[in-house]
């Protein structure tokens, strides 16, 4: 240990004159505290926020999408999904469907996104099938049911209630929980469909398709569930005259940072028309303001760091003051500028050094705790969540370290330099 930092540990260690000197160091080292521990505890909920909508969102979307420029219809999909296929790190893929219309029942109409799935191969790339919440995955045509009244002879009670298979079989629907409250609907009704794609001319009517409402889903994410419903493949290509032709195709992988590296395998082996986006493209502006919303907190709090910095600026200021004479005959034994200015330099890192050790401590206790038992909770009818979600980064917690240290590091500059430039006579004359 060099005589600057057992100096600098002695200063801080003993009985000032002015206790009020001491007072301020606390309070400089508790602000560090503070400031550290906030940062902790925010970054990490950003983190967990950012990973459970991320992970809701890839759970209805796919890891990888593959569909011609501007989702022009793709008619030679069996090939191109055969091909994918193939590819390293793809885990499955799904052909699908994307349209926009109109759900009627009664006299509700909303506006939805219809999406033509394959029931056999969706839960491969998505979370559908585990989403359910009311009735069943199955999109096959069945019968709608009519409950008729019939008579029973030679009984005290002479009618029945049955349920009977009449018409023509109707397809089914998914749905969202929020647009199935909006239209009214429940297991078992029936909806009509409504596509603009039969509106040629001034005088063309759209195409209307009816569909038996099979089950109901709920993601948790409120557009989704607001928005979104899912019949079949062949239902789709009818109800949007495609033919045999989808929009594209969904990919799963074994680990989604994967999707950048596969999306330019395909570009090199399919090439043009074909256009594949990963999930973060797909999402793109809300993955990006999380991230800047993160970086702006980390910004904003740092600010109750800096604040403690400007009081360990007002200690060795004073401290300085009080060490006039000390100073003076340190210089007259020897000591050097660069050392009297180390002094003050280690004394006010090792403020910072103790604030930002316990902030981290408090901090990732605090964010443990709320991790295993989630004592602090939220609406789970208002948030995605019923708790706050937290996600600890090695790299945040580095990334709060050297920020608070460098803040602490500046505040003691100028204290340390004033400390190096007093002249020995000066401070000795008068003592």
């Amino acid at each position: 240990m060099g005589y600057e930092l057992y100096i600098a540990n002695r200063y801080l260690r003993s009985k000032r004159r002015t206790a009020f000197i001491s007072l301020i160091t606390y309070i400089s080292a508790g602000g560090i505290m503070i400031g550290v521990a906030a940062l902790v505890i925010v970054m990490s909920v950003m983190n967990g926020f950012e990973t459970e909508v991320r992970d809701r969102i890839i759970g209805q979307d796919a890891h990888l999408k593959v569909t011609k420029f501007h989702e022009q219809p793709m008619d030679e999909w069996t090939a191109i999904e055969a091909q994918l296929r193939e590819l390293p790190h793809v885990t499955g893929t799904s052909p699908y469907i994307n349209g926009k219309g109109m759900l009627r029942h009664g006299r509700s109409i909303e506006g939805a996104i219809i999406k033509g799935i394959d029931e056999n191969t969706i839960g491969q790339v998505g979370e559908l099938p585990e989403k359910i919440i009311a009735g069943s995955m199955s999109l096959r045509a069945v019968y709608p049911i009519q409950i008729q009244t019939i008579d029973i002879p030679d009984e005290k009670t002479s009618l029945e209630t049955k349920p009977v298979a009449e018409g023509k079989p109707i397809p089914g629907i998914i749905i969202g929980k929020q647009l199935s409250f909006r239209l009214g609907v429940a297991i078992g009704d029936c909806v009509i469909a409504v596509s603009p794609s039969g509106m040629t001319g001034l005088l063309s009517s759209p195409r209307l398709y009816r569909f038996i409402v099979s089950g109901i889903f709920e993601t948790g994410i409120y557009e989704y569930d607001d928005a979104f419903s899912f019949i079949s493949i062949e239902s789709a290509q009818d109800l949007f005259e495609m033919g045999d032709a989808v929009t594209g195709i969904e990919m799963k992988l074994d680990k989604m940072e994967n999707a950048d590296k596969l999306r330019v395998l395909i570009e090199d082996e399919l090439g043009y028309p074909y256009y594949p986006r990963t999930w973060y493209e797909m999402h793109r502006t809300l993955f990006h303001w999380m991230r800047l919303e993160k970086w702006l907190y980390m910004i904003l709090l740092s600010l109750i760091i800096l604040v403690a910095a400007f009081n360990i600026v007002s200690s060795q200021i004073m401290m300085v003051l009080e060490k006039r004479r000390e100073i003076g005959i340190l210089k007259a034994l020897g000591a050097t500028r660069e050392g009297i200015m180390r002094i003050f330099l280690y004394e006010g890192l090792i403020v910072g050094v103790i604030g930002t050790l316990f902030g981290l401590i408090i901090g990732l206790g605090l964010c443990w705790a709320q991790q295993t038992y989630k004592f602090i909770t939220l609406p789970g009818d208002v948030y995605l969540l019923n708790y706050f979600p937290v996600k600890m980064q090695l790299s945040d917690f580095i990334i709060i370290s050297i920020v608070s240290l460098m803040l602490t590091l500046l505040a003691t500059v100028y204290p340390a330099k004033r400390a190096g430039t007093l002249d020995p006579v000066e401070a000795i004359r008068y003592e």
